[in-house]
């Protein structure tokens, strides 16, 4: 019993090397502004999410693209040994939740106030190989 578990441990090891997490905590924009951005790059090569993000209008693209450019740094951290270019990196996962609410008072008529909400999210990003290690 003791060898399965290693060896299950040993193949849990190789499937963690190949991916590559990178999050972005209190982002000041709402979460609703990013997903429209995440949605564009979700499940597409590193290649093409970088050229999507980089000619994006939208100001939630320019730091999608700072957290992808982290995140495929992380993944050579990782995998000092392998190049990118041989190991097919595309986004598996990117969550985008909502953050911490900075609540601000707007004058109102009549003397009356109304709350701003101001939202914040948190971006979190798996970058995977395509290119699966053969035993």
């Amino acid at each position: 019993m003791g060898v399965r578990k290693r060896q299950m441990a040993e193949r849990l090891k190789e499937e963690k090397k190949q991916l590559a997490i990178a999050k972005l905590n209190n982002c000041p924009t709402s979460p609703r502004k990013m997903r429209l951005v995440a949605d564009l790059v979700r499940g597409k090569q590193v290649e093409l999410a970088l050229a999507i993000l980089r000619f994006n209008s939208k100001e939630a693209s320019r730091k999608l693209e700072k957290l992808l450019l982290s995140a495929i740094a992380n993944w050579e951290a990782k995998n000092e040994d392998a190049s990118i270019e041989d190991a097919d990196l595309y986004i598996k996962e990117i969550r985008v939740d909502g953050g911490t609410m900075l609540k601000r008072l707007r004058p109102a008529p009549q003397g009356r106030a109304h709350r701003i909400r101001k939202r914040s999210n948190h971006v979190t990003m798996i970058v995977e190989s395509n290119n699966n290690v053969q035993s």
